[in-house]
């Protein structure tokens, strides 16, 4: 069958193109992708081309689709997976699958397998490692916001801590400690402040941070300080921007002990080094911002190392099981990612958007590959209704769900625009 797909052809080389997908056969799967959410992953790997470490070689002549925060319906089962899957039945996706050591993962690696395009083909690998995972809901977007989610999760069961005398690592956050979120208003930010407050080893102070107020602002309308004091959480939001020593007012905010864990969302040298200089005993920062800089440094203090057993770690992912539990949560209401969300689009504006990823302000860009629609701001929704009912009514929804990306305008919006 033929399907529109974006492919990555090169550096910075994307194209919208009509597809042949093979015959799946009895050991494949193929899928319908209603949306896909766009990640500054995928804008590496446009930019880096074939020296994407997760992209062929030889993409100049062997062309893959991009995307993997997708979600959809499941289409077509091969015989061998009839026991596991089913038509109709609906699907996220765990990309990074890490089967037998491989680095290859749908919206990098396969020619036919990616979130920006209206079907694919499964991969066996996905398949085997058993990461084509059951999504039932019928709120696509936040299948999409999954994955997003899950290497916030897994990011916050990375960190881990010490016992004096003994050589045993204790992973996840301090239950009940002190924790601090730097530049922490970006959609990563905004779905890990969500997950703070809400998962079930929480914080007692959560202090956020950034250096913008119009940012800090939004994120204080969602996630307001009485909402994370009805679960525990002392939070506060901190323009570090503003003050002259930010490294001691945000101390200040412990008491003077310093925090259990800190986990930095810039690749700034200034802020990584502001998350060593707040850390308490047995403090963890987690560099969780992925540089295109691959000689960026930041200093450490090895003082702090050896006498007060501070430690550093990286994540830039998830794994399935946290997949598993941003889908559960959601599916709970214990957590509603569709803060992240600030812009859609349809599938002929996924090429411009990622090529153009950073220069974009705001949250998330979110795809809806069978449609076609400019990128377009929920913030501008209110004067494009000026002109057109269908984004009158989609701003009525959005400022219903208090400014929020929602089920209701998913739905709304699928059924009323146009088809690409």
């Amino acid at each position: 069958m033929k399907t529109k797909a974006l492919r990555i052809h090169g550096k910075m080389d994307l194209r919208l193109e009509d597809v042949e997908l093979p015959e799946i056969g009895p050991d494949g799967v193929r899928v319908k992708v209603i949306s896909d959410s766009i990640c500054m992953s995928t804008y590496k790997a446009a930019i880096e081309g074939g020296e994407h470490k997760r992209v062929p070689d030889d993409v100049e002549n062997n062309p893959t689709i991009v995307g993997h925060e997708f979600c959809g319906t499941i289409v077509e089962v091969g015989e061998n997976w009839k026991h596991k899957f089913k038509e109709g039945d609906g699907f996220s996706i765990q990309p990074a699958h890490f089967y037998k050591g491989s680095l290859m993962a749908p919206g990098y690696s396969y020619n036919y397998a990616g979130g920006e395009t209206q079907y694919a083909n499964i991969p066996i690998e996905t398949l085997l490692a058993d990461c084509l995972l059951p999504y039932d809901s019928d709120t696509y977007f936040y299948g999409s916001l999954a994955e997003p989610m899950s290497c916030i999760i897994g990011t916050f069961h990375a960190m881990y801590h010490t016992t004096a005398g003994c050589y045993e690592h204790k992973m996840g956050i301090v239950e009940g400690g002190k924790m601090a979120l730097l530049a922490s208003v970006g959609p990563m930010g905004l779905g890990a402040i969500d997950y703070a407050i809400h998962c079930d080893r929480r914080p007692s102070l959560l202090v956020v941070t950034d250096i913008d107020d119009a940012r800090l602002e939004r994120a204080a309308s969602i996630y307001t300080v009485e909402e994370a004091a009805k679960h525990g959480v002392e939070l506060h939001y901190v323009n570090t921007g503003k003050v002259d020593d930010p490294a001691q007012v945000l101390r200040d905010l412990t008491g003077g002990t310093g925090y259990d864990d800190v986990i930095c969302f810039a690749p700034v040298r200034a802020l990584v080094e502001q998350g060593d200089a707040i850390l308490g005993f047995d403090g963890c920062l987690n560099f969780f911002a992925g540089p295109t800089d691959q000689k960026f440094k930041a200093e450490f203090n090895f003082f702090n190392v050896h006498y007060a057993y501070t430690h550093i770690v990286g994540t830039s992912g998830g794994n399935t099981n946290d997949m598993r539990e941003a889908i559960e949560m959601m599916n709970k209401g214990l957590i509603n990612p569709a803060a992240m969300v600030t812009h859609i689009g349809g599938l002929d504006a996924a090429a411009e958007t990622t090529l153009n990823l950073p220069k974009i302000p705001g949250g998330k860009k979110l795809i809806y590959n069978h449609i076609s629609l400019p990128l377009t701001a929920l913030a501008d929704f209110e004067e494009l209704g000026k002109t057109d009912p269908m984004f009158a009514e989609l701003d009525r929804i959005v400022k219903a769900n208090n400014g929020l990306w929602s089920g209701e305008a998913e739905k709304y919006l699928l059924a009323n625009a146009k088809a690409i």
